[in-house]
């Protein structure tokens, strides 16, 4: 059976909830590169993300089903200064404990890094909160 990405994550909390919620509804799935984004998530970027496969004739209910999620999110979390549901939970550079970590990091070439700082993001009045 081939199995096309349904959706591509940076983190493994957010490829399980979702892999999760699709195995919940018998549709067949699995996580790509989970292994290699969880022990060095510096390498997020280099191999593409944690990719979530979905087999090619259940995608399209895979698809809808991930977009009533991210609607349904939407909803629940919209803009406090604007009400609008363009939103997306994005990694905030603008925290000073993100700023602090990565230095001390570098300094003590302790290795780990600090968790980075996620909040919500309003693409039209460019307001980001906290998540709920």
């Amino acid at each position: 059976m081939d199995y096309k990405v349904a959706a591509v994550f940076d983190n493994y909390i957010s490829a399980h909830l979702v892999l999760g919620r699709l195995q919940m509804e018998n549709i067949s799935c699995w996580l790509k590169d989970e292994n290699t984004v969880t022990v060095d998530p510096i390498l997020t970027n280099a191999v593409g993300g944690i990719k979530l496969l979905v087999a090619e004739p259940q995608l399209e209910r895979a698809l809808n089903l991930i977009r009533q999620n991210r609607e349904a999110y939407q909803l629940r979390n919209a803009c406090p200064k604007c009400g609008s549901l363009n939103i997306e939970v994005v990694s905030t550079p603008r925290s000073i404990r993100n700023w602090l970590g990565t230095i001390a990091n570098i300094l003590l070439n302790v290795g780990a890094p600090l968790p980075i700082k996620k909040v919500n993001h309003c693409f039209d009045c460019n307001h980001e909160y906290d998540i709920a």
